[in-house]
């Protein structure tokens, strides 16, 4: 840290250097006396209540400087850039009151953290930007370009005093009151909740935080006994060193608030504030840098009783956690020292390190859980580690979490189904929100949880770090990649070999694969690949493949909008696109695989010459997939041995896997060699093989599976094919993963392999329902079983298949029995729910499934299944492959 801050001052001080300056206060000394013989603009640049400054590299703009306290009424205009010299106050205390007035567009910066914005009682700031020209308060490393994502602390914060009340003041006496906000900024509080400190539109406070004196840091934004008169909507605290926004009593509202990459807590409150807050997003660095709570909530820490009580109301919060893990690690929600509060449509997640995302730890606060007085509910947790208890000195369980949570109305503990911070369609986020517009008109009217409706994302325009600029291009590659030639008119940039750091490809680029590209090194040297949403990588032929070996990671993390990519050349030039033009993606994990005779010493070589797999531990994480598609690959890497799209070779049950696509691959679409991993929102189409094949000992999950076969008729196979393993049919763990709500299109493709429906042999045992099995005349059989170890699975009533529609000419080879005297159509007719239909237009109109078949709820069988009222995949109410699966039109 040192090193880079030593680094950082040495490029300010060229930088002001080079820009021809040397005046003014914002000078910095280099050490050798010598300012450069540079003048600073003329003052005549600069308003009476300011001074001349040096000019700062980049900035065309003129530098003025402000100091001191400012007693009468000024405006910031956005043709200059405001320097900040110290603590600048507007107005006395409830004396000498000023407005200060920032015109959208504006820069504001502290050139050292002793350099911070206070606006005291009985005063007023006026900054209200536009969703393009937002006010920005920021740092002199930012303002020359040298501020990054692991940047914090580099100036002061913004400090707002107001005369609404506290609980740290004397109840009988607060229009006296005097408390003593944090940093010496001023005293706060007072007797009037309507006060008035102004107005925040539209902007942003970035790479705040300093320590002003010790153990004291500033919040990016703090809101001290400030009152509901005040107007806080669209602001956004970004790297703040301490905590993003606190409230220290007070009564003041805000909407449209993002909290990003900020170290400490984003959202803290205590002192009794009785605010509200709707529209709120908080996102740790995704790069997993400090942080710790989302919402760390306190009434007074020193008298948890105080009153006023802290008790805000909170609607559609969405909380992002990291993998940090410190002295404190990133989490949820912790609401302690006696605060109540009311929380409504909240959707807390994040990756699988996170630490534990909703707690009570006083019993003040429990006591008003269990009283109805606390409200949190229509709010989802989505974490590895949801819950923490309140436990006695025996060790026993006092309040739990878990239970008070589940038991509020309308709560989820599940997927949240989230596609970076936005929800998919088919997130239970959507349509189950609680209008809380009907009990307070100062809300904006709902249907949806969290932050976003899945529709409007309201913080593009005005906000940093969120949106990396797509399409715009980088200027050089990141690190761990190098620059290619470029095919496709941005910046390429290529990847190669054994990659053993954390490597970012980040959007603005395209990425090439050269050969086999290694994540990690099978347990040792591992590493993350994050990738951004809307990035596109590309293989230049068969070669080029991506592994993601034992004990790394890949986080693919897109959108909806914004896909992640996965393809050939052919397809990023507009040439014609095949199956097999480059390799495909593998993951490799260490679960279980029935291949293994000892799983804690297992090494199994995976297909295509990929590496190893496989091991003792159900719940490995490979990282995530979200709106992944990966196209036109399955190249035969060496020879009888292609790869598939996706190859899922011993991943375990903690990797996250959602809205993924295969799209014509020459091989199968996905294939589950043993593991555990559980899928949701899956299309494949257009493949030349199998479209979901399993293998080894595979037990995991899978929901909304929408399989379709080529509309040209073109070369496929089954759309499922399931073996327990090929050479040992017994083998253990068997097969047996359970799926529900597959929808496969057919096709009538006739060659060596038929474009067919459902296969169980080689021993697989299955649990299978609300399947819907069609395709047009000509298409080969949709269900078959062709082993004895399967068949005795069905027959023992181990095997399930139920809750399905058959609509096909040949629902199963002719003379195929479960039994003797049991044909397999029998069969399938007999269990429950089953039933056939003439062909696929009495049961399909597109993918939508238009068969009336009852569906079996799958939640009460396991919480990792939605409940439906349709057999299938897809719905015309539940679309969630539209805006981004490709080949579904065809």
């Amino acid at each position: 840290m040192a090193l880079r801050n030593f680094l950082k001052l040495s490029a300010i001080a060229s930088a002001l250097v080079l820009a021809g300056c040397g005046g003014g206060d914002i000078n910095i000394d280099t050490g050798n006396g010598d300012n450069g013989g540079v003048t600073p603009p003329p003052t005549s640049a600069c308003p009476a209540f300011a001074t001349a400054a040096s000019a700062l590299a980049g900035v065309t703009t003129p530098v003025c400087e402000i100091k001191g306290t400012i007693t009468s009424d000024v405006t910031l205009t956005a043709d200059i850039a405001w320097a900040l010299s110290g603590k600048v106050t507007v107005g006395n205390d409830n004396a000498n009151s000023a407005t200060l007035s920032i015109q959208p567009g504006t820069k504001v910066f502290g050139k050292s953290g002793a350099d911070y914005l206070v606006i005291a009682r009985g005063s007023k700031i006026q900054a209200v930007g536009t969703a393009t020209n937002p006010i920005v308060m920021t740092s002199v490393n930012d303002m020359l370009g040298l501020s990054d994502e692991e940047s914090a602390a580099e100036w002061g914060g913004l400090v707002l005093l107001g005369k609404a009340p506290t609980n740290k003041c004397d109840q009988a006496n607060l229009a006296n009151c005097q408390v003593q906000a944090e940093g010496e900024a001023g005293p706060y509080g007072g007797a009037n909740p309507d006060d008035n400190s102004g107005a925040l539109k539209y902007v942003q406070v970035r790479y705040a935080g300093f320590e002003v004196i010790p153990d004291n840091e500033l919040n990016g934004i703090t809101f001290a006994g400030v009152g509901r008169g005040t107007t806080v909507e669209y602001i956004q605290v970004h790297n703040n060193l301490d905590d993003g926004v606190e409230f220290f009593g007070g009564t003041v509202d805000l909407k449209h608030v993002v909290l990003t990459g900020n170290r400490d807590d984003s959202l803290d409150w205590a002192d009794g504030w009785t605010g509200r807050m709707q529209h709120v997003l908080i996102r740790h660095n995704p790069n997993d840098t400090k942080a710790n709570r989302g919402i760390e909530a306190d009434n007074q820490s020193s008298n948890f009783t105080a009153t006023p009580i802290s008790k805000p109301r909170i609607s559609n919060l969405t909380i992002v956690g990291n993998n940090f893990d410190g002295d404190e690690d990133s989490e949820g929600i912790l609401l302690r020292a006696g605060t109540s509060a009311e929380l409504y449509n909240t959707i807390v997640t994040g990756p699988e390190k996170m630490g534990e995302c909703f707690e009570i730890n006083t019993t003040e606060t429990a006591d008003f859980a269990n009283s109805g007085d606390l409200v949190f509910r229509n709010s989802i947790i989505d974490c590895a580690e949801p819950f923490a208890n309140i436990k006695d000195a025996n060790d026993n369980v006092t309040f739990d979490a878990n239970a008070w949570f589940t038991a509020q109305p309308n709560n989820l503990v599940g997927d949240a189904l989230l596609g970076g911070y936005i929800p998919a369609p088919n997130s239970p986020a959507l349509a189950n929100g609680f209008d809380i517009g009907n009990i307070d008109g100062w809300f904006d009217d709902v249907d949806y949880i969290g932050a976003f409706d899945g529709t409007t994302d309201w913080t593009k325009g005005w906000t940093i770090s969120l949106h990396p600029e797509t399409g715009a291009g980088l200027d050089t590659c990141p690190t761990g990649t190098t620059e290619v030639a470029s095919l496709t008119g941005k910046l390429n940039c290529q990847l190669t070999g054994d990659i053993t750091t954390n490597v970012t490809l980040a959007a603005g680029a395209d990425y090439v694969l050269s050969g086999r590209v290694r994540i990690g090194s099978d347990n040792t040297n591992n590493a993350t690949l994050t990738v951004q949403p809307g990035v596109t990588i590309y293989g230049k032929s068969g070669a080029d493949f991506l592994v993601v070996t034992r004990g790394s990671k890949i986080n693919a993390e897109g959108t909806a909008a914004n896909p992640i990519t996965f393809t050939s050349v052919q397809d990023v030039i507009g040439s014609p696109t095949a199956e097999g033009q480059w390799g495909g993606l593998v993951l490799l994990g260490n679960a279980p695989s029935n291949k293994c005779a000892d799983v804690n010493n297992c090494g199994i070589e995976a297909e295509g010459d990929a590496g190893l797999y496989g091991g003792p531990t159900a719940t490995d994480s490979s990282g995530s997939l979200n709106y992944v598609i990966v196209k036109h690959a399955g190249y035969e890497v060496i020879p009888d041995n292609e790869l598939n799209g996706i190859g899922f070779f011993g991943v375990g049950s903690g990797t996250k896997c959602s809205n993924i696509q295969v799209h014509q691959n020459l091989d199968d679409g996905i294939e589950m060699f043993g593991g555990s991993v559980s899928c949701k929102n899956v299309v494949l189409t257009s493949n030349g093989d199998d479209s979901v094949d399993w293998t080894d000992g595979w037990n995991g999950k899978l929901q909304f599976v929408l399989v379709k076969h080529a509309a040209d008729n073109s070369k496929a196979n089954r759309g499922i094919e399931a073996d327990n393993q090929s050479t040992n049919q017994t083998a253990t763990p068997v097969s047996n993963p359970t799926i529900a709500n597959m929808t496969i299109i057919g096709n009538t493709f006739n060659g060596t392999d038929d474009s067919e429906g459902v296969l169980l042999r080689a021993g697989t045992n299955a649990q299978l329902h609300n399947f819907l099995i069609t395709g047009p005349e000509g298409m080969g059989e949709c269900f078959e079983l062709d082993s004895t170890p399967t068949k005795n699975f069905a027959l023992s009533g181990e095997l399930k298949f139920t809750h399905s529609v058959i609509a096909c000419s040949e629902i199963t080879e002719a003379g195929k029995e479960v039994s003797a005297g049991v044909s397999q159509t029998d069969w399938f007719l007999a269990q429950e729910g089953n039933t056939t239909a003439a062909n696929q237009a009495a049961v399909l109109n597109g993918i939508f499934t238009i068969d009336a078949t009852p569906a079996k709820d799958m939640k009460p069988v396991d919480a990792f299944f939605d409940t439906v009222t349709f057999t299938g995949a897809v719905s015309q109410s539940n679309n969630w492959t539209a805006g981004w699966a490709v080949g579904l039109d065809d």
